[in-house]
């Protein structure tokens, strides 16, 4: 029933129609799906994303004096470099280097906690 029609046609149109046919006569491959699956969040997988955060220092755990700031209120924080991370933050590791007497605030933030994993999303390009 094509080939009738194919005759009907300039050769241009039945080029076009063939090619269209045989497209769609051809078997279809597929494509493998795989799950992309967000990764947990580990000690080697943390970009310390909450070192952005500003913390009040509402509990004495010890923090060594150089590291704290006065904020626009008065109250004590964490005192933060121009580029907006922790003065504690050993940037070459993403450690904290005053881990043992870190802020109440740093210690109850918790790894993986949703918190932790909405500040994740806020900085996509550490993790590509």
């Amino acid at each position: 029933m094509i080939d009738c029609k194919l005759a009907e046609l300039n050769a241009r149109q039945a080029f076009t129609l063939r090619s269209a046919v045989c497209l769609t006569l051809r078997p279809m491959k597929t494509i493998a799906h795989t799950q992309i699956v967000e990764s947990a969040v580990t000690c080697s997988t943390c970009a310390a994303c909450c070192c952005q955060l500003e913390v009040m220092l509402i509990t004495d755990t010890g923090v060594p004096e150089r590291f704290i700031d006065t904020d626009d209120w008065g109250g004590e924080v964490m005192l933060r470099l121009d580029d907006g991370w922790c003065a504690a933050l050993d940037r070459d590791s993403m450690m904290c280097t005053i881990y043992e007497k870190r802020p109440l605030i740093c210690r109850e933030f918790e790894m993986g906690a949703p918190e932790c994993l909405e500040e994740r999303q806020g900085i996509t390009t550490a993790y590509r």
